[in-house]
């Protein structure tokens, strides 16, 4: 699991370290895992021009300290002040005594750079670049060169995940210590590229629950419900859907689709699509509702596709199992309501429905999802999976780390897929899983398939993506890579399908 940590845990975190240190030491160690990860990018050191973009303070250290031993390997190191009467005095001494200089003229020297460091600011950083640096980060960019940001892309915020301003977007992050929630929740993550993790000696100083965490194959796995010898169909749990309606057949259909192949033994439908459900999923358990007369069942879903038709709202809203309400059964859905339920509540929006439930405009829940979620959980004493590039699923328990995913495709932006999702996370739900994991695994696993479809075709169909389930499924539980649900696995590490996009522990992307 990758685990991100805010600023004032990560400051506090140095501060007791550096007690412990020489002084300068935590910073040495942070400059030379950024130039190792420098070298590395570069393939060969020796001639090439590194262009050093220096903030003040600590950020700015390390980016020189950097420098520095990038310039001993023979590399061409130039650094361009943003703050020369407040620049790290030990870092520009070690710089100019290893062979660096200043930049005489910035702009030239920025067009001719192969590999740009981007020390202008750290995690301290508060709305957007200031104007000075505006031109020299359009530069850096403009010169075809390499960007690699030093902890944080300048101009995003380290612990919101919020762009305010313009922002100096990088090629490769490399942040030191422990992930911020920045480099995880976009729209800042669109600003970080790969991300390198870089240990400095604070990692066992930080706190055990951080603040935003991103599972893994191995996480996931752990979280699958296994039938056992002794299941049936009724012990594995049966989910119910109350979804569609004669103008929007399909969203029951799809919703079934990710219901059947969410592990649960069974799921019963109710509404008005009985016809196009049975003929596509025969073994779809049909009633004509309401749905309390349904049957028993251990979770409902309701709201795909429902348009105007929300009879089964308040009646599912009053039952004592799990439910998962989307889509249009979001619509006025009272917050008082949500938490005068006994049993579990998970709220699958987009940024549009969130907005709509927050009251404010779809580009502010956009702008800062980490916020809007996590007020949507407050607000409604339920878990919350905010959809979108980044799906967040944050819990309505004060402290609780909300849980990233970024396993997703572009791919997924099609009708229809939410649908899937909701009815994926309701089996899982039925099946006995809190609504923060059910909600987590779904959103893991509904990206995994995503991706596995689009790697046979594209564009790709929401159908598509439901079928490819049972393939996502299998490749979280391959015992290949994670030994058991039981076991501790370690597969999802270094990149690849299993990972985030855009996060790696193990290499950067030149």
């Amino acid at each position: 699991m990758r685990t991100a940590h805010s600023v004032d845990t990560v400051r506090s975190a140095e501060t007791e370290l550096m007690a412990r240190l020489p002084e300068g030491a935590l910073m040495r160690r942070a400059a030379a895992g950024l130039a190792a990860v420098c070298a590395d990018l570069l393939g060969r050191v020796y001639g090439s021009r590194v262009v050093l973009l220096v903030g003040s303070g600590d950020n700015g250290g390390d980016t020189l300290y950097a420098g520095a031993r990038l310039a001993r390997r023979g590399a061409g190191v130039g650094a361009v002040l943003l703050a020369p009467g407040r620049t790290h005095p030990g870092g520009l001494a070690a710089l100019t005594g290893a062979g660096g200089r200043i930049a005489d003229d910035p702009f030239r020297t920025l067009a001719a750079a192969d590999l740009v460091l981007d020390g202008i600011t750290g995690i301290g950083g508060r709305g957007g670049l200031r104007a000075d640096a505006v031109p020299l980060a359009r530069a850096a960019r403009d010169s075809g060169a390499l960007v690699v940001a030093v902890d944080l892309p300048s101009g995003v915020e380290a612990d919101s995940g919020e762009v305010r301003g313009e922002a100096l977007r990088a090629d490769a992050t490399v942040t030191f210590g422990t992930y911020k929630p920045g480099l995880l929740v976009d729209p800042a993550r669109e600003y970080a590229g790969t991300v390198r993790l870089i240990p400095i000696g604070i990692e066992d100083l930080l706190p055990s629950v951080p603040g935003v965490e991103a599972l893994q194959h191995a996480d996931v796995a752990a979280l699958l419900p296994q039938p056992g010898a002794e299941s049936d169909k009724y012990r594995r749990g049966v989910v119910g859907i109350a979804a569609g309606s004669a103008r929007y057949p399909g969203a029951a259909v799809l919703a079934v689709a990710g219901a059947l192949r969410g592990g649960a033994g069974a799921v019963r439908y109710v509404g008005h699509a009985s016809d196009a459900v049975i003929a596509r999923f025969p073994e779809t358990l049909i009633h004509a509702g309401p749905p309390g007369k349904a049957g028993r069942v251990q979770a409902w879903v309701i709201g795909p596709g429902l348009a105007d038709d929300v009879w089964g709202v308040r009646e599912v809203l009053d039952s004592d199992v799990p439910l998962l309400v989307d889509a249009d059964g979001l619509r006025g859905l009272d917050p008082a309501a949500v938490r005068a339920r006994r049993a579990p509540t998970l709220l699958t929006p987009h940024a549009g429905e969130a907005a709509a439930l927050l009251g404010v405009s779809r580009g502010e829940v956009e702008a800062a999802r980490l916020v809007s979620v996590r007020r949507l959980a407050e607000s409604f004493g339920a878990t919350v999976l905010l959809k979108g590039s980044t799906t967040l699923v944050a819990s309505p328990e004060p402290g609780s780390p909300v849980r990233v995913n970024a396993m997703g495709s572009s791919w997924l932006a099609t009708a229809g897929s939410g649908d899937v999702l909701s009815g994926l996370a309701g089996s899982l739900l039925a099946g006995g899983l809190a609504p923060l994991d059910a909600g987590s695994a779904a959103a893991y696993l509904h990206g995994l398939a995503a991706r596995h479809a689009a790697a046979r075709a594209v564009p790709i169909t929401s159908y598509e993506v439901a079928e490819a389930l049972g393939t996502a499924w299998r490749d979280v539980r391959d015992t290949r890579g994670v030994r058991d649900a039981r076991g501790a696995g370690a597969r999802g590490t270094g990149g690849g399908i299993g990972d985030a996009p855009g996060v790696g522990d193990a290499r950067a992307r030149g």
